[in-house]
């Protein structure tokens, strides 16, 4: 069985953020509704900052009235920001709940907010400082009730140039049901994702033969090299018959996922769980027109890694978790391992050698 849990890191210096490479307008082209919504088309809005000359016209639903840039002063001691305001319109009365997804540089000191205002300029609602300030490139969404709300504001420090994009999409309801037994999960889908973000349990958990255990829940930067890397220490008192490495990274390159090392033995690298190829969070990357793209996702992906039982042992264990070959920089949460036992209701066949 799983005994006492340790974590460590090593921590990774920070890296310079990516800038932008088109712009925005007020009184975007429209575009026909025939998407998502029912005969309603979500949208993306690209927040990126470039000159004019250098920028091509992009096209909005026309429930999207607006979208401007507000530089906003200093005052009182508070730093400078830049304010995205985006002017929205409800295309069906009965669409009430707005998805905003927004996507940006994670600078501790350049966190983004949201603020939302009703028509005669009154403040409605406003969301918490997004991010966690690791310094990679990343995506957060809101949920924004949008009774009464006509403008939604993003508000950042500085010259918004953290700012990449925003996906719009409005929500509508269902009943779902799951089984009372099963672990709760969060009930709102990411659009473009496949399942739902991983929750690490507290404490050690055992279910028919299995035991789940947390080795860290927050969130540990990690490097492309042994220095730069997550180490962990686990202990088990009895030899399992398989077990599994779980965890979520942000900003992966989507071919080059984490590399594990367990007792000072590669294991090699941890396979990822992709989203749909239309995902706005795929950024590409190039190093010169003669090489072929590659793909960083600027989110939270999830990755497993099946860990073979002979290269675990009775006592304690040291797995390292690193980044994939060419990612300067990234990070990992919620890493928890499983380790599956005989269980007396067991399902297995012997075979015959031949």
């Amino acid at each position: 069985m799983l005994s006492r849990v340790i974590a460590f890191f090593v921590a990774l210096a920070a890296v310079s953020p990516i800038y932008a490479q088109d712009v925005f307008v007020n009184g975007l082209p429209k575009i026909p509704s025939n998407g998502t919504g029912g005969d309603v088309e979500s949208a993306w809005i690209d927040l990126r900052q470039t000159p004019v000359a250098n920028s091509k016209p992009q096209a909005a639903p026309d429930w999207v009235e607006s979208v401007t840039i507000v530089p906003a002063e200093a005052q009182d001691g508070v730093p400078p920001k830049t304010i995205f305001r985006m002017r929205l319109a409800h295309p069906r009365s009965d669409f009430q709940v707005l998805f905003f997804r927004l996507f940006f540089d994670d600078n501790p000191e350049q966190k983004p907010h949201l603020v939302a205002w009703d028509e005669s300029g009154s403040l409605v609602l406003q969301s918490a400082p997004l991010g966690l300030g690791v310094n990679l490139p990343t995506s957060e969404s809101v949920v924004v009730p949008m009774v009464g709300v006509s403008t939604i504001d993003v508000e950042v420090p500085g010259d918004g140039k953290t700012i990449r994009g925003a996906y719009l999409d409005w929500m509508t309801s269902a009943e779902v049901l799951h089984p009372m037994s099963a672990e709760q999960r969060d009930l709102i889908p990411e659009p473009f994702a496949n399942m739902s973000p991983l929750h690490a349990p507290n404490q050690d958990k055992e279910m028919f033969g299995t035991v789940t255990a947390t080795l860290a829940d927050e969130t540990i930067r990690i490097g492309a090299s042994v220095e730069q890397g997550a180490a962990f220490q686990f202990g088990i008192e009895a030899q399992p018959l398989v077990a599994l490495l779980t965890f979520e990274v942000a900003s992966p390159n989507i071919d080059a996922p984490p590399e594990i090392y367990l007792n000072g033995e590669s294991i090699g690298a941890a396979t990822l769980t992709l989203p749909d190829l239309a995902d706005p969070a795929y950024r590409g990357q190039n190093a010169s027109l003669v090489k072929p793209m590659k793909f960083q996702y600027t989110g939270w992906l999830r990755a497993q890694k099946l860990v073979p039982a002979a290269n675990l042992k009775v006592g304690t264990n040291d797995l390292l978790v690193i980044g994939g070959p060419g990612t300067p920089a990234s990070a990992i949460r919620g890493t928890q391992i499983q380790l599956k036992y005989l269980w007396d209701k067991s399902d297995y066949q012997l075979q015959a050698d031949h």
